[in-house]
């Protein structure tokens, strides 16, 4: 495996919150707050305040590879071994909403067993990834995140059928937008993503993690020739209400399938900023590079019953982490709490504590 060029180090000092940072987590939460209290007086079930709909709860195993190069043998990589998996395939909103309603795709995925320092030290060890099918965050901060995340509270659960309608104009005007060689995230986010199988994404981290001595993002990329099939496969969701959700069952009914997890360290302070989650660090700088092998076999990839086990009783979050690979920037500081809160409130409105699964108990299979 080759190197790229000398990571810098991880400094405490990287990190640089705003004044007012406390006061727009604050505003984060009540805007969370909001989706998931309309979500539940009108469905009578708590949801995720983000990423409520799930097309996938999958059970898998997640290798660290060996011989890797010493700046990527950092934390959880530090040396070879197989971990139990879980993974979680969604889409962004937190109303449950007709897949015609095309929007963003994100894959959560839970290493279950990992030992080392832990962030949260009373909760079962384990390592969350939660990522999405673009490579930067919308908004570059917290505080411009609540403005927009504060707007979408307010058509939370609101006309579904403008929704359709809409995502309908936004998808024609992103394929204009790709004709021409651009892409517009804003459209994407509100209903202009393509209608695409989510199997065939490669899903990012966005923001920036401690990776031992070093910062770096990740990523998740199809490997297996299965998944990698189905890049910009299309599929047809109108009139198809779960139709994600009924590809995805089809596809793990026969088959599954094989992801490479892979890092991309920081090398170059003034392109690869750690408070801007809106910047795209330059792959020519630092290309990513495969640390870890996540495999599922075919199963039944969403059930009532696993339902029940991931969606009510788990929770994914960046900050169910080793101290090896702490969150950082402002965008991760703000999910910290506002997460917290989201499980807390999910938690109540069901009557469901959630947990995270120990190594050999996962309560799914």
């Amino acid at each position: 495996m080759k190197t790229v060029a000398t990571p810098l180090p991880y400094d405490p000092a990287l990190e640089q919150p705003a004044p007012d940072e406390a006061q727009t987590i604050r505003d984060l939460e009540e805007a969370l707050r909001s989706i998931g209290e309309t979500t539940f007086a009108n469905g009578g079930h708590g949801l995720r305040t983000v990423h409520a709909k799930s097309h996938a709860l999958l059970i898998g195993t997640f290798t660290v590879l060996d011989g890797l190069p010493a700046p990527y043998a950092q934390g959880l990589f530090a040396k070879p071994g197989r971990h139990e998996a879980i993974l979680r395939i969604s889409t962004n909103p937190g109303d449950i909403l007709d897949d015609a309603v095309s929007v963003p795709r994100g894959l959560a995925l839970k290493v279950v067993g990992v030992e080392g320092e832990h962030l949260a030290p009373n909760e079962a060890p384990t390592q969350d990834f939660v990522m999405v099918n673009g490579p930067a965050f919308l908004a570059p901060d917290p505080a411009a995140f609540a403005k927009s995340l504060s707007l979408l509270a307010k058509t939370t659960d609101r006309a579904p059928g403008l929704k359709k309608a809409f995502s309908t104009v936004a998808r024609g005007a992103e394929q204009v937008i790709e004709a021409v060689g651009g892409e517009s995230a804003t459209l994407k986010s509100v209903g202009g993503h393509p209608m695409t199988n989510p199997l065939g994404e490669t899903y990012y981290g966005q923001t920036p993690f401690r990776y031992g001595e070093h910062v770096a993002k990740f990523s998740l990329a199809p490997a297996s020739d299965a998944l990698k099939r189905l890049k910009d496969a299309e599929l047809y969701l109108r009139g198809r209400p779960n139709g994600l959700r009924d590809s995805l069952i089809d596809h793990f009914h026969a088959q599954g399938g094989v992801w490479e997890l892979r890092v991309q360290l920081r090398t170059n302070a003034e392109t690869m900023p750690i408070e801007d989650a809106s910047v795209i660090w330059p792959e020519e700088e630092s290309p990513f590079l495969t640390v870890a092998r996540v495999e599922v076999a075919p199963q039944e990839s969403w059930s009532e019953a696993r339902a029940a086990a991931i969606d009510d009783r788990m929770s994914f979050s960046v900050w169910h982490a080793l101290a090896a690979h702490r969150p950082l920037g402002g965008i991760n500081r703000a999910r910290r709490e506002t997460y917290a809160m989201s499980k807390d409130l999910r938690a109540r409105q069901n009557g469901c504590p959630i947990h995270e699964p120990r190594a050999g108990a996962v309560p799914v299979r």
